[in-house]
């Protein structure tokens, strides 16, 4: 009886899973928003100048933009992990590249980062939150 449940516990996280990878999320177009600020902003903030920052505001954009028109098309869940990785990248960046003097395109990497990991922790553990709701 109990692997009986176990197993109805499981298949149901599964679908509930599944369900929500699949759903066309305003988080993608969120993140898609990020992707091109972050190719602009060096123009917008008046750091493009200044190469390690632009070129990192860049490369990231680039990235950032093209695993939200994935998300988009085909949601799954490792796309949200590397925005993880990506968003963290963007927070500790200004320090490892040496840019964090420059207080623009360090508080435009860091404030973009964190919205990135947020949005990324929010999808990946958002349907155990769901499940925690409707189960209480």
């Amino acid at each position: 009886m109990k692997q009986w449940r176990v197993s109805i516990t499981v298949e149901y996280s599964c679908n509930l899973l599944e369900a929500y990878m699949k759903q066309r999320r305003w988080q993608d177009g969120l993140i898609l928003v990020l992707g091109i600020w972050l190719l602009i902003s060096p123009f917008i903030l008046g750091y493009a100048d200044h190469m390690v920052a632009a070129r990192n505001s860049y490369i990231l954009g680039i990235g950032v933009a093209i695993f939200a028109i994935m998300a988009l098309r085909d949601p799954r869940r490792w796309e949200e992990w590397v925005n993880l990785a990506l968003g963290v990248w963007l927070i500790i960046s200004p320090f490892v590249l040496r840019y964090s003097h420059n207080s623009t395109p360090t508080w435009n990497h860091v404030i973009v980062g964190l919205l990135i990991g947020a949005d990324a922790l929010m999808v990946i553990y958002g349907p155990n939150l769901q499940r925690k709701r409707i189960t209480s």
